[in-house]
């Protein structure tokens, strides 16, 4: 059954699917905070921002491993299995978190933290490996705009998850246990909602391309290996910062982070509804290089940010720079790659996940080393109260942090304009 309404029905499958991959994220990021004073603060405070820090990366580690395995296989899973993997891995990877505290001993509560984290990404993976290719098959003359639509909608579930952070940690006081049980409702509606439906085959089943052929695509053309590379540093600068800012910044801006990832989200949600124009206008590789602009003076006014007001101002350039990053990146491989079909999509994805895993708890690294650094040694730190030295300690650590991620969008930039400087003199890419 190929009817409007019935695209229509898939389509907003796919766009809750993935809300609710944004909402685990944001709500995880803003629990990260108490779930680190609570858990991690009292055995291991000198390290407890690695940690966390590698805690929630984990998440990044799920997300990259089912991307990679379900991708080339998801016509063979079929598509509603997929999106049913996840529903189940959101609600069963908060569970896992909750039970977490109840443990005997660091290493049960953080190792059962830490799967609870994986579970949460390996739903977040099946998510993206299903929804990004069922978009392009049901809007095949539409790739760029349908797919910053539908993830438009990461960065609402990021908005409503970040309230929800307030509202419960701030306003209610409520345990963070709450918070994270939320994760759970979405995902049994839209689990629910996909069990009543049939899904469509992908891009490069619909051309006929047979599986080895689909699988030796992408690998067979050394241009794809640049859109890998360009994957990788794209999401250090959008998905890692995203994961951080709660940690960072809720010491050093006079509010909590986590409003600043809302503040961000919300222009990310408006600005991803124009992308399609803007890419007709500017070419794909010419609004990625645009964006790098906006995104790396973002990062590094972040890390000098000491108010709300700076922070805020940061945080609109550094939304205004990525907000197109990620869909923009994997309609790009789509238009270049169609025959590589769920698999190009979800090498790139891969690509996007193991940076972010990667760069996450190097970013943990770096902020506990400069905050003992700061405050003159473990045991030093150790003996600070909290006042105005431990600030003075936590905004060194968050600037150095921030500093050092910056960096990237400056290399994109020049990546980007080289790679659109070609494709302008060979328009056939």
């Amino acid at each position: 059954m190929d009817t409007p309404t019935h695209r229509r029905s898939i389509f907003w499958i796919c766009v809750l699917a993935l809300f609710t991959a944004a909402l685990s994220f944001s709500i995880r990021t803003g629990a990260s905070g108490a779930i680190k004073a609570a858990l991690l603060d009292p055995v291991a405070s000198a390290h407890s921002g690695q940690m966390i820090a590698a805690a929630i990366g984990n998440s990044f580690l799920g997300f990259a491993m089912s991307l990679l395995v379900i991708s080339p296989l998801l016509d063979i899973f079929g598509a509603k299995r997929v999106i049913l993997f996840a529903s189940a891995c959101f609600i069963s990877g908060p569970a896992l978190i909750l039970l977490s505290p109840g443990l005997n001993g660091i290493e049960a509560v953080y190792a059962t933290l830490t799967t609870g984290m994986i579970v949460c990404g390996l739903g977040w993976g099946a998510t993206e490996a299903s929804i990004n290719p069922l978009t392009t098959a049901l809007y095949p003359e539409d790739k760029t705009g349908r797919l910053n639509i539908l993830h438009a909608w990461w960065p609402a579930g990021i908005v409503v998850g970040g309230l929800l952070s307030l509202l419960f940690l701030q306003s209610l006081e409520f345990d963070w246990r709450a918070l994270v049980a939320m994760i759970m409702v979405p995902a049994m509606v839209f689990g629910l909602w996909a069990f009543r439906h049939e899904f469509p085959k992908t891009e490069s089943s619909n051309l006929g391309v047979p599986f080895r052929e689909m699988m030796a695509d992408p690998f067979k053309r050394p241009s794809f290996w640049v859109f890998f590379a360009i994957m990788f540093l794209t999401a250090s600068s959008e998905l890692a910062p995203g994961s951080w800012v709660d940690v960072a910044l809720s010491e050093t801006v006079g509010m909590p982070g986590i409003l600043v990832l809302v503040y961000v989200s919300a222009i990310m949600f408006v600005m991803r509804h124009f992308a399609g124009a803007l890419a007709h206008r500017f070419s794909d590789m010419g609004l990625l290089c645009i964006c790098c602009i906006p995104a790396g003076i973002g990062l590094y006014l972040l890390s000098i940010a000491n108010s709300p007001v700076t922070a805020l101002v940061a945080a609109t350039l550094w939304a205004l720079g990525v907000c197109f990053m990620w869909p923009t990146m994997l309609a790009a491989v789509s238009r270049r790659f169609p025959r590589g079909g769920a698999w190009s999509i979800g090498v790139i994805g891969f690509a996007g996940a193991m940076a972010t895993y990667a760069v996450l708890p190097e970013i943990g690294k770096i902020y506990d080393e400069a905050k003992l650094a700061k405050a003159g040694g473990e045991s030093a730190f150790a003996a600070l109260q909290p006042g105005p030295e431990l600030s003075a300690v936590l905004a060194y650590a968050a600037e150095r942090s921030f500093q050092i991620i910056a960096v990237v969008p400056a290399l994109l930039f020049l990546i980007f304009g080289l790679v659109w400087a070609a494709e302008r003199r060979s328009p056939k890419a």
